[in-house]
């Protein structure tokens, strides 16, 4: 007979593959909606599984995380950068990089545990914080000596300014985007040197 003989740990893995994926995909519409402290049993209903099927196609919490970061914030993120180094102000780059994350922070709770460091663990999101940390610093460093921005701002405290942009997100859920959105410019007029017109509309 002609043919291949099919291998009977075929199917079996075939269905293991299509559930893991199903677990993924309900990872990131319930982390989107709810953040990465979201309880997995969430996630488990949102799938059809039980939470020990989690555990046992990604090991931890952290491994599912690992599993989703890359789609569901580090292409935010690196799109972020990427729409910034388009531009050539310095000041316009980087009021544009803060206005961008602080409202990715707003509609994004997840990208919003990363920027804050909610798990510390996880080497990807670590990563990513850091790249996006290095990225501000550069921006800051470049709008500080073109004179645009204020010499006293450290990167340590634009790196506070997100964090606390985070915990302004959580505590104030009440407020529209819109008016979110105007506040920021108040953040961002502390920051220009004066006499420099902001680079971002309202």
């Amino acid at each position: 007979m002609s043919g291949t003989t099919p291998t009977p740990g075929a199917p079996r893995r075939a269905d293991a593959r299509r559930n893991a994926e199903g677990i993924r995909r309900a990872a990131l519409d319930v982390f989107r909606s709810g953040g990465l402290t979201t309880p997995l049993d969430e996630v488990a209903r949102a799938a059809g599984v039980s939470k020990g099927t989690i555990y046992h196609r990604f090991g931890s919490r952290r491994g599912l995380i690992d599993a989703v970061v890359d789609e569901l914030v580090a292409e935010r993120i690196t799109g972020i950068v990427r729409a910034v180094d388009q531009l050539d102000d310095p000041l316009e780059r980087f009021e544009q990089y803060l206005l961008a994350v602080w409202l990715l922070q707003f509609d994004e709770p997840a990208a919003n545990d990363v920027l804050m460091r909610t798990l510390p663990e996880s080497e990807p999101l670590t990563g990513l914080c850091e790249r996006a940390q290095r990225f501000g610093s550069e921006l800051l460093d470049d709008a500080q000596r073109s004179g645009v921005v204020r010499g006293d701002l450290t990167p340590d405290d634009l790196n506070h300014l997100i964090l606390e942009r985070g915990v302004v997100v959580r505590a104030c859920g009440r407020q529209t985007r819109e008016e979110y959105r105007r506040r920021l410019g108040f953040v961002l007029d502390g920051l220009r040197v004066p006499g420099h017109r902001a680079s971002v509309g309202d």
